[in-house]
């Protein structure tokens, strides 16, 4: 099973059927159900778990390595290339299924959904669908989303063999409105750039082009950036949203780094380490205000074996709290808060993971059955899964970090 050490979504394999309903004109698909695998659950709206099932949508089209970019776009006659299949996808409503195999990457999606209609990109087997840079790169991002209300779920995007051109400085950007970046691997890019303030990022969400509300939800981010180099981020967020459940290491500077306009965020259930910095919230190079973070709440996170812990830095406001969370062996510092802001809760001893490692190719970031994060989490921002899908609630009790026991 792939990567069954990071990620038991896997493991679960759960199984769900999409119905696409029959729909009317240029674009008509004949109506059909789409069998995806290795998913437990979805998110259908910004931090919202589905009940297994991701909505029928108005138009569907699909992708396979085995289709053809002059055909139709149907299930039985897919598109070839992710390229064209943006060039189809631009109405609410949408859903793409990408079947599994090997997709160049240096893509731009543009089209925008509504909160009505949203546009799903879907991998229809979980990491089943892999980005990889083509032979000759013209753009420095993988997947470069301008789109709104688009939810980006599944993919595994890998930038360690690079071809001619231009370098991957960024995995998955989105400078767009209510998206949603899930269940996505994202590892191996910008290794070999220099180090410069021109920076890079795994996933980014970014406020440039005014976007709001993005939620980064149980995705898997390793090995990007340089060692140590100060430019290149895991998770990088510069508006409002969410940062949910991900499991971020090896990473240049911060796992989870906060800037430009960030603001009005909920940085919860993460699990960070072996990086520069663990989390980073902080403002500044602002671009439409000058507010810096603020209203930044930090919860149930595992922050260790970073060089730093929890920092803020640039401008950050009064109104950021830090509860619950594990943070400890950090070997500069594990926290630096302003404006005479505490964090409470905090957990200071070994998380006990079940196969950690900081140079190990796949460490298992589980809690072990002794460990100290089992029930020790608050419900309050929580999301209703952790990064497998198994529910976090009052029964079960709320653990610290992606993974529920």
């Amino acid at each position: 099973m792939k990567m069954q050490a990071i990620n038991a979504v896997l493991r679960h394999a759960a199984i769900l059927l999409i119905g696409a309903i029959a729909t009317t004109g240029a674009n008509a698909q004949t109506s059909a159900s789409v069998t995806l695998t290795g998913y437990d659950s979805l998110s259908t709206t910004p931090g919202t778990m589905s009940s297994a099932t991701l909505p029928a949508t108005t138009y569907n089209y699909y992708v396979s390595p085995t289709g053809s970019d002059t055909a139709a776009g149907t299930k039985a006659a897919p598109f070839r290339t992710l390229a064209r299949a943006a060039k189809a996808a631009i109405r609410p409503s949408t859903t793409v299924f990408v079947a599994p195999g090997t997709y160049a990457g240096g893509i731009k999606t543009a089209g925008n959904g509504t909160a009505t209609g949203r546009i799903y990109w879907i991998s229809t087997t979980k990491w089943g669908a892999k980005i990889v840079p083509p032979a000759n790169s013209v753009n420095k991002t993988a997947w470069d989303n301008r789109g709104h209300y688009v939810s980006i779920v599944g993919f595994e995007v890998d930038g360690s063999k690079i071809g001619s051109g231009t370098k991957w400085t960024l995995g998955i950007y989105t400078g767009g409105s209510y998206n949603v970046i899930e269940g996505n691997r994202v590892h191996h890019t910008a290794n070999t750039i220099p180090c410069s303030s021109a920076g890079g990022s795994a996933i980014g969400v970014d406020s440039y082009y005014k976007g709001v509300m993005g939620d980064v939800i149980g995705n898997v981010v390793h090995d990007i950036g340089p060692a140590g180099c100060a430019y290149v981020q895991g998770i990088y967020h510069s508006t409002s949203g969410s940062i949910k459940n991900n499991v971020v290491y090896r990473i240049g500077s911060a796992a989870i780094h906060l800037w430009h306009d960030a603001t009005n965020l909920k940085i919860v259930n993460n699990t960070v380490s072996a990086s520069n910095f663990g989390i980073i919230v902080g403002g500044g190079d602002f671009y439409f205000t000058t507010a810096g973070a603020n209203n930044v709440h930090v919860y149930n996170n595992i922050v260790y074996d970073n060089k730093y812990g929890i920092s803020e830095q640039g401008k950050t406001g009064t109104g950021n709290m830090y509860k619950n969370n594990l943070v400890y062996k950090n070997t500069t510092y594990n926290w630096q808060l302003r404006n005479g802001l505490r964090h409470t809760g905090t957990l200071t001893t070994e998380p006990l993971l079940v196969g950690y490692s900081r140079t190990a190719a796949l460490p298992n970031f589980r809690p072990s059955i002794s460990s100290p994060v089992i029930g020790r989490g608050i419900a309050t921002y929580a999301h209703p899964t952790d990064i497998d899908g198994k529910p976090r609630n009052a029964t079960t009790g709320f653990d610290v970090g992606a993974y529920q026991h």
